[in-house]
């Protein structure tokens, strides 16, 4: 399975709008989570074994910081041609049989990922109430196969730090996935960038 780590986005960084469908077609976009005081945006998939390994943990990690005023919005930029088992309606199946109580976005231009330099799947943004990038990286240190229990521990004690008016910790660690599956021609080259 391949490894591919977070680009680690400057933090600081002003959250990149977006105006993007849910698997129902209903639109969702940046403004419309003004009112949070803390935003968590994330790039997931369904047929991920990185994703698969903390989403039930992840689940249960929006349910409870959604009480405490985290939004999350969750967005898969996977090319549905080539990837048809990550389309709408995979997603929307995942999203019932986990119980995600957040919006679950289909990016297909694939701009938004490149917004927000995301390359891999999972890899996370938490956003402060300014949506300035406070945090971006892993879950937890948690991979399939080592062991590690999925806690969540990272993006806890980040969002903990934001949701207290804090910042989290400065030692931030690259998440680490699968990579995002670019249509043929349309790969980012970061490094340019």
């Amino acid at each position: 399975m391949a490894r591919t780590p977070s680009t680690m986005l400057a933090l600081g960084t002003p959250a990149p709008g977006f105006r993007l469908p849910d698997f129902d077609g209903r639109m969702h976009a940046l403004e419309d989570f003004r009112a949070s005081p803390a935003l968590l945006v994330a790039f997931i998939c369904n047929h991920c074994p990185f994703v698969k390994h903390i989403r039930g943990e992840f689940a249960a990690f929006a349910r409870e910081y959604a009480s405490r005023g985290l939004a999350v919005v969750a967005i898969n930029s996977n090319d549905l041609e080539a990837y048809p088992q990550d389309g709408p309606d995979a997603m929307r199946q995942e999203a019932a049989e986990l119980g995600y109580g957040f919006a679950y976005l289909v990016d297909e231009s694939q701009l938004v990922a490149k917004a927000y330099r995301a390359a891999c799947t999972p890899d996370f943004f938490l956003f402060d109430t300014q949506r300035r990038l406070v945090y971006r990286g892993q879950f937890d240190d948690s991979r399939p196969g080592n062991n590690k229990p999925v806690t969540g521990a990272d993006l806890r004690a980040a969002v903990e730090a934001t949701l207290a008016g804090g910042r989290p910790a400065a030692e931030q660690f690259p998440s680490l996935g699968c990579n995002i599956k670019w249509r043929k021609g349309n790969e980012p080259d970061y490094a340019a960038a």
